[in-house]
């Protein structure tokens, strides 16, 4: 496969298309390792603050709360204004915010910290995909979204394994203040590697238009079902696997295979599906995420599954994403993508709220598990739903 970069001069700009990569890489991880964060120091940051297990969701709940409200906005800035000043500012939002956390003495300063970091990881939500489409296209795009993509789950794996060793060397303030590294280094890779592409698109602060929306729309829901089953996963397994008596390691190994093995897989689906298809990577893919997510309660198989899910089960990621992004004209993709993860972020602040009250009405975490595969199973309709639009805008 070889890779395409969408400039004028390939020889000279080629450093700096992977440059933005990388530097958008490094803020997923730090997107990653910075909503880890909470869930790791939660004895610690229960004992300081006095905080309850609603305390604890409520500052979880603070870093994503800002996507609901700004999505849409920071994609007409960064229409309007341009990426590269927009991107960068929200590394900046992620780095202040992470330092503030560390310096917190109330629960009110830390959650309003938790905000102004979480704003800037907005931003990045709505942009990554789009400066990487104004750099590749074909198999390269593909390819970049998914080293992209993939660096989530790493950050977050990181983040388990850190966490806490870093907390027990110099404190719960010193997590923070590591989780604002990775977000600095990416604002400053970013500043140096810039390059504005041959077809970036003019700027303005026009909406998409109504067919370019509702495949927006469609995606959207495609990836906010599909990332219900991965959170519930995340979330409630080492409770599930407690209540099935299984030892520690058995947890650590899952949640370890359930998030590491998701950037070969993201970067494995990506370069099939410009051979085979995205319909049968998505339909490969999601099958195997369904399966794994409802059988976790049903099978006494936790290794097997958390394998399966890490890779055969994530390798659809980078062509959900991918078409999302490319259900918008170039133009329109800013906002495009942030009406895409407006979607997303009013699913992820809803229905893991539902997948616990399963959880509360079954009495055990495997309530949430039925609840999280059920609704993974809607991005199907969603999925197909989109596909034929598509067709049919295309024999226009």
């Amino acid at each position: 496969m070889q890779f395409r970069v969408v400039q004028a001069d390939w020889r000279r700009v080629r450093w700096a298309a992977w440059g933005v990569v990388t530097a958008a890489s490094i803020a997923r991880f730090a997107f990653g390792f910075q909503l880890q964060t909470v869930a790791s120091l939660r004895p610690e940051l229960a004992a300081v603050f006095h905080l309850d297990f609603a305390g604890i969701g409520s500052l979880v709940g603070a870093y994503m709360l800002p996507g609901i409200v700004c999505a849409l906005l920071f994609g007409f800035m960064a229409q309007k204004f341009g990426e590269r000043a927009v991107f960068t500012g929200g590394l900046v939002l992620m780095t202040i915010g992470s330092l503030a956390a560390a310096g917190a003495g109330s629960f009110a300063t830390l959650a309003a910290a938790r905000a102004v970091a979480g704003a800037g990881a907005v931003v990045l939500t709505v942009l990554q995909s789009k400066v990487i489409a104004d750099r590749f296209q074909g198999g390269g795009f593909m390819i970049a979204l998914g080293i992209m993509l993939g660096a989530f789950p790493i950050g977050i794996g990181v983040g388990q394994l850190a966490h806490a060793p870093i907390a027990h060397l110099i404190g719960w303030q010193g997590v923070f203040l590591v989780g604002a590294a990775p977000a600095a280094a990416a604002a400053l890779l970013l500043t140096l590697s810039w390059r504005t592409g041959e077809h970036a698109p003019p700027r303005s602060m026009s909406w998409p238009s109504r067919d370019e929306c509702i495949q927006v729309v469609l995606a959207g829901l495609v990836w906010t079902f599909y990332t219900t089953g991965f959170i519930t996963f995340l979330t409630y397994a080492p409770a599930l696997l407690a209540e099935h008596g299984q030892p520690r390691w058995v947890t650590n190994v899952v949640m370890n295979l359930a998030t590491w093995g998701n950037l070969p897989a993201i970067l494995f689906g990506g370069a099939i599906a410009v051979r085979f298809g995205a319909n049968r990577v998505f339909a490969v893919g999601h099958f195997a995420a369904v399966v794994c997510v409802l059988a976790m309660p049903l099978l006494e198989w936790p290794l097997v599954l958390g394998a399966i899910y890490g890779t055969i089960g994530a390798m659809h990621g980078t062509v959900i994403v991918g078409t999302g992004t490319m259900s918008a004209r170039p133009q329109h993709r800013a906002v495009g993508m942030a009406l895409f993860y407006t979607i997303y972020y009013i699913g992820s602040s809803v229905f893991p709220a539902v997948c616990g009250w399963a959880a509360d009405l079954a009495g055990d975490p495997s309530g949430a598990f039925l609840c999280g595969g059920a609704l993974s199973i809607l991005s199907v309709p969603a999925w197909w739903l989109h596909r034929w639009r598509a067709a049919r805008l295309a024999a226009r």
